[in-house]
């Protein structure tokens, strides 16, 4: 896996260094998105509610419509045979403080779990570790608080971050998990990293964002994690 994810990490890091960054919604876009989220059809849908909250890798950024990762994650479920309705709640250049700005929008839907994958654009922006961590521990305790499952998804940096950011930061995510008791995917493409010597078409030309088949190897990734957590009816 190292080399697969010190591939990935090269290029993130020539994304970053050629000034490829998430564009940052304005607050309107993601009250539209909030809103749209959940048409009137899937409103009479009594399937238990999954939500993916998160960024741009949530929201499927770069790929074609239908093809982010939560809705291969849907697609998987009921594949399976499990009786989840996924509802992607990912805003493209997203931080920590965006998603707690939010978090309500994602509790008034009464979600069975939240997928939370917040913290990518934070370390890319370089905001202090203890302010994301601040942050992704009040959406933690907002979404327990309601009785919400939370599974929450780590992420890592290029190496030219530098290893006294990179480290406190990937440990972030660990020390989250441990103290709240939480399911935690390490890495959210690390399966991506796993493969991405060989099949490159599985990143975008950003070397951020990963392409439509990216997308189902993340959802089959989060799917291992999310599996012992799943009922059936």
């Amino acid at each position: 896996m190292r080399s697969g994810l010190l591939f990935l990490l090269t290029l993130l890091a020539l994304a970053g260094c050629s000034g490829v960054r998430e564009p940052e919604p304005p607050a309107a876009r993601k009250e539209k998105r909030a809103a749209s989220a959940e048409p009137a059809q899937a409103r009479q849908d009594d399937r238990p509610v999954i939500v993916a909250f998160g960024d741009s890798l949530s929201e499927g950024f770069g790929a074609e419509p239908g093809k982010s990762y939560p809705d291969f994650l849907q697609l998987r479920l009921d594949e399976a045979g499990y009786k989840y309705r996924v509802v992607n709640l990912g805003v493209s250049g997203d931080t920590t403080a965006g998603g707690l700005a939010r978090v309500d929008s994602a509790i008034s839907m009464k979600p069975a779990m939240v997928i939370l994958e917040l913290g990518g654009n934070d370390g890319l922006r370089g905001i202090p570790v203890t302010a994301s961590r601040a942050n992704l521990e009040q959406m933690i305790s907002a979404f327990r608080k309601a009785g919400i499952e939370v599974v929450l998804a780590g992420m890592t940096l290029p190496p030219n971050y530098g290893a006294e950011y990179i480290r406190p930061f990937e440990q972030m995510y660990k020390d989250l998990a441990k103290r709240h008791q939480l399911p935690l995917i390490p890495f959210l493409m690390q399966d991506i990293a796993l493969r991405l010597a060989r099949h490159p078409g599985l990143m975008q030309r950003d070397g951020i964002h990963p392409t439509a088949e990216g997308n189902r190897i993340i959802a089959e990734t989060v799917f291992g994690y999310l599996r012992p957590l799943l009922r059936r009816e």
